[in-house]
C-alpha cells in the first residue's frame, strides 16, 4: 500500500501538515506500507524525511499539462494518481489531502484494498438530495444525463475526496473512468467547484465496493486553524530538539488525536459579523522600527 501526497504552492501551512500526515503512518504497523510519495514543486521541504518518502518534483508546466483542455485546477488530483499507479503497477495506493492523519488501524485498510474495496474519506449524500447551493446547481446540470458513459441517476453519491483508496485490482480503468467523468463534466460546463471530487465518487462506485475512510483517518478540513497551530508547535519543539524523523515518530506515539475538533461549523452570519467588528474597531497605535540611518 502506497500513500500520495499533492502539495505546492507557498503556504507553509499544507507542507507542514503533509509532513504531520506522513508521520501519523509511521508511527503504527508502517511495515503495511510499500513506500510513500510526495508529489510537489517544493521538494526542499521534504528532505527532513528523505529517508522515509520519495519526492517527485513536479515542474509548472507539467501541473499546466495535468489541468486538462479544460484548465480545471483540481483534474490534477486524478492525474496524479494515473501517475502513481503507472510508476507502481501492482500496488494499492492511498491519496491523502494533507490536512489528515491516521489514528485507526492501518492493517484493516491494507487488508480491505486487498480484497478490492475502494475507500473516500466519508459519504455526503446523494447529489440529488445535498443542501447546498453548488450542489443543488450540480443536480440540476446532470441529472438523467450520461457522463463517462455513465448515467447520473438521483441514488448516486457524493463522497468527500480527502482520502481516495484504490484497489490496485482495476484501478487504470477506475482512473480512467473518473477523468473521463471529469473532463465531460467541465467540456458541459457543469459548476466546477466539485466537479473532481463527484468523478472520483463516480467511478470508484462504478468500479469497487466503496466504504468510508473515516473511522481510520482523520480530515480536518473545517478545523485548520486549530490544528494548524498544534502542528506548527509540534515541528517548533522539534527543530529546537533536533529531533531526527525517526525521534518524531517515537514523540508522535505520545500525541492524543482525540483533544482536537475534527469538524466544525461556524454560521456565515458569525463571519459576516466578524468582518463587520474588525472594520468597525481596527487596531490602533501599530508601530514597527524605524532604524537610524
Amino acid at each position: 500500500m502506497r500513500l500520495l501526497y499533492l502539495v505546492f504552492g507557498n503556504t507553509i501551512q499544507n507542507h507542514f501538515q503533509a509532513n504531520f500526515s506522513i508521520l501519523s503512518f509511521l508511527r503504527k504497523n508502517s511495515h503495511f506500507l510499500t513506500g510513500i510519495t510526495v508529489i510537489t514543486d517544493a521538494p526542499d521541504l521534504y528532505q527532513h524525511l528523505a529517508s522515509i518518502v520519495t519526492v517527485q518534483a513536479i515542474p509548472a508546466a507539467t501541473l499546466q499539462e495535468w489541468q486538462g483542455k479544460f484548465k480545471f485546477f483540481w483534474r490534477v488530483k486524478i492525474k496524479a494518481l494515473e501517475y502513481t499507479a503507472q510508476q507502481y503497477a501492482g500496488e494499492h495506493i492511498i491519496y491523502l489531502d494533507t490536512d489528515t492523519f491516521l489514528h485507526g488501524s492501518l492493517s484493516y485498510l491494507s487488508q480491505e484494498l486487498a480484497n478490492g474495496v475502494a475507500f473516500m474519506h466519508e459519504v455526503e449524500g446523494a447529489l440529488s438530495s445535498l443542501a447546498s447551493k453548488t450542489e443543488r446547481r450540480m443536480w440540476q446540470q446532470v441529472k438523467d444525463r450520461s457522463f463517462g458513459g455513465i448515467t447520473m441517476h438521483k441514488q448516486l453519491s457524493m463522497w468527500n475526496a480527502g482520502v481516495v483508496g484504490i484497489p490496485a485490482s482495476q484501478n487504470m480503468a477506475a482512473i480512467k473512468l473518473a477523468l473521463s467523468i471529469c473532463d465531460e463534466l467541465c467540456e458541459q460546463q457543469v459548476t466546477p467547484r466539485l466537479i473532481e471530487q463527484f468523478a472520483l465518487s463516480v467511478a470508484l462506485h462504478e468500479t469497487y465496493p466503496l466504504h468510508e475512510a473515516r473511522p481510520y483517518i482523520g480530515h480536518y478540513w473545517s478545523t485548520k486553524a486549530e490544528w494548524n497551530s498544534v502542528i506548527s508547535t509540534f515541528f517548533l519543539e522539534s527543530h529546537l530538539r533536533n529531533r531526527t524523523a525517526d525521534e518524531e515518530v517515537a514523540a508522535l506515539t505520545k500525541f492524543d488525536y482525540r483533544q482536537m475538533p475534527i469538524k466544525k461549523k461556524v454560521r456565515s452570519t458569525q463571519a459576516r459579523l466578524n468582518s463587520l467588528v474588525s472594520m468597525v474597531f481596527p487596531p490602533k497605535q501599530i508601530e514597527f522600527i524605524s532604524p537610524k540611518a
